[in-house]
C-alpha cells in the first residue's frame, strides 16, 4: 500500500512539473520599462518625532520625582530602637571545685563570662 501511494504521489509531482508553463526570460524588457518610467527617489520621512519623544521623557521625569517626593513624605524625624548591647564574652577555664559527695576537689572545665 506503501509503495502504491508513494508511487502516484511521485506521478503527480512528475505531471505538474511537465505539465508547467515556463515564460521567456523578461530580463530586457524590465530594463527598458525601469528606464521608460523610473521610480520616484527615496526620501526618509522623520514626522518631526524628535519633540514629541523629548516631551515624553521630560514628562515622566517629572512625574517620577513628584510621585517619589509625595511616597517618600518626610513628615519629620523618624525614631528607631538603638540595638541590644553586644552579648558578653565567655570562655572555657579549668577551676578546682569542691566534690559533693566525698568532701574533696576535683578539676572542671567552668564558663567564665567577663
Amino acid at each position: 500500500m506503501k509503495k502504491l501511494v508513494l508511487s502516484v504521489v511521485a506521478a503527480a509531482i512528475a505531471a505538474s512539473s511537465v505539465l508547467a508553463v515556463a515564460e521567456t526570460a523578461a530580463a530586457q524588457e524590465w530594463r527598458q520599462r525601469y528606464y521608460d518610467n523610473p521610480p520616484p527617489p527615496h526620501r526618509h520621512h522623520h514626522h518631526n518625532n524628535g519633540a514629541a519623544i523629548a516631551g515624553g521623557l521630560a514628562a515622566g521625569v517629572i512625574g517620577g520625582l513628584i510621585g517619589g517626593a509625595i511616597v517618600n513624605n518626610n513628615s519629620g524625624p523618624r525614631y528607631i530602637d538603638p540595638p541590644p548591647p553586644p552579648p558578653p564574652r565567655c570562655w572555657f577555664e579549668d577551676r578546682d571545685v569542691r566534690n559533693e559527695y566525698d568532701g574533696g576537689w576535683h578539676t572542671e572545665s567552668v564558663r567564665v563570662c567577663g
